[in-house]
């Protein structure tokens, strides 16, 4: 199970955009996600008339390892860590580790 899911709002915890909060908006494997707002990097593109783009310079995210993110807990409104708890019906579900509140599904 994923401590870090596709949907969930996190803070940056180390690197240049530490403090930064933004969406998870992919994971690209099992280490790395891609964090809307951060760790954005500037692209040189070449023009291709047959694909018909235009060249130029292209912000775009790049990847950033999960163990450099933490969730957010908008209850506490500072990062948290994520703990699984066994649920009666033997379903895991996340919760913070700080109040153990569920963590709602994106």
């Amino acid at each position: 199970m994923n401590k870090i899911r596709k949907g969930d709002q996190v803070i940056v915890l180390a690197g240049r955009d530490k403090g930064k909060r933004g969406v998870v908006a992919l994971r690209k494997d099992d280490d790395h996600l891609l964090v809307d707002g951060v760790n954005m990097v500037k692209k040189h593109t070449k023009p291709n008339p047959m694909a018909g783009t235009t060249g130029g310079i292209v912000e775009k995210a790049m990847p950033i390892h999960q163990s450099n993110v933490a969730i957010y807990n908008a209850a506490t409104g500072k990062a948290d860590r994520v703990g699984v708890k066994l649920l009666a019906d033997g379903k895991k579900v996340r919760v913070y580790k700080s109040n153990g509140e569920e963590i709602k599904a994106a």
